[in-house]
């Protein structure tokens, strides 16, 4: 698994017009090709009119599954100039379908090279892009006696506190990145003297907006 990478946000669409032709890009989060086609299919089929319906897909922690369509366009104007729009953003898991309606007026090869990697482009800035990374939960049992401290200690770190539970003993969940695990459990052992227990919960990704 993956540490740590980006992919967009939520599910949605941008529409940008050039030289009166309607270019609108829908994206969606993919884990697998089967998705990504599903929402390709599903795209041509709302928009069953449109002049084309280009597409592009990133798939797998390293790229292994990529594809690009023109769907009618020029070879080579449409569905690359959109992968690399992913590529260049170093995004994964991720579908993008652009939909065009003609306007009327010829874009030419680098018009339309243009138009689709711009649309891909602004679409992602409308709809955003999320930091996924990998975290454990990690579970810290301690006496009553030390909640007060460590729950502090906890709040003012660079960790994040997901919830504690109340039984006999006290357990303290909290979100830890998985570089930082060793240095969590040599924190945690330090704060309480050796007077805890902790044990490595599930792993879980955690999202954060990106810059870009």
């Amino acid at each position: 698994m993956l540490e740590n990478y980006k992919t967009v946000k939520e599910r949605g669409n941008h529409e940008i017009v050039i030289q009166k032709s309607r270019f609108i890009a829908h994206f969606k989060r993919t884990k697998t090709e089967q998705e990504a086609l599903d929402f390709i299919q599903e795209i041509k089929k709302e928009h069953w009119n449109a002049t084309h319906n280009c597409s592009a897909y990133l798939i797998g922690e390293q790229d292994l599954i990529q594809k690009a369509n023109d769907d009618g366009e020029p070879s080579g104007t449409a569905g690359v100039p959109m992968l690399e729009v992913l590529k260049k953003r170093r995004l994964k898991d991720i579908a993008v379908v652009v939909t065009r309606y003609f306007g009327g007026i010829k874009l030419g090869a680098g018009g339309l090279i243009r138009a689709y990697g711009s649309s891909v482009s602004e679409g992602l800035n409308h709809v955003g892009v999320v930091n996924r990374t990998l975290c454990y939960t990690m579970e810290t049992t301690i006496d009553y006696t030390w909640l007060g401290k460590i729950e502090n200690e906890i709040r003012q770190s660079l960790y994040q506190l997901k919830e504690i539970t109340y039984a006999d003993l006290v357990t303290i969940h909290v979100y830890v990145e998985a570089n930082n695990v060793d240095a969590y459990l040599e924190w945690m052992t330090e704060l309480t003297n050796g007077q805890s227990e902790t044990k490595q919960g599930k792993s879980v990704y955690l999202e954060t907006d990106a810059d870009t």
